[in-house]
């Protein structure tokens, strides 16, 4: 007879009413060390010179990495089913609005 006990399946996500409803961003910055990547998510607002930060996310640099391959792949997909995602057009003077950086 075998001792092993079954394994178990894979975590099962939760999702608390709160969080359900989601947060909008149209900015993110990122900064990292090396341990730790930092993801702060903002809404730039018309007529606001600052960013409100609206969620900050806190991985290791594999989770990071786990992420770029998944955000990748979904939005490979996303493009075969709706087509090329088109970037902004890049207003006269050449400047580019906040959140536009390769930063983000």
């Amino acid at each position: 007879m075998s001792d092993q006990k079954p394994h178990p399946g894979p975590p099962k996500m939760t999702l608390a009413p709160d969080v359900a409803m989601g947060l909008y961003s149209n900015f993110v910055t990122i900064a990292h060390n090396y341990s730790e990547v930092l993801l702060d998510f903002g809404r730039t607002l018309p007529g606001r010179e600052d960013i409100p930060v609206v969620a900050r996310i806190i991985m290791t640099p594999f989770q990071a990495k786990q992420l770029l391959r998944a955000l990748t792949h979904n939005l490979q997909m996303y493009e075969r089913s709706f087509g090329p995602i088109q970037d902004p057009p890049v207003p006269p003077g050449g400047v580019t609005a906040p959140g536009s950086s390769d930063t983000n």
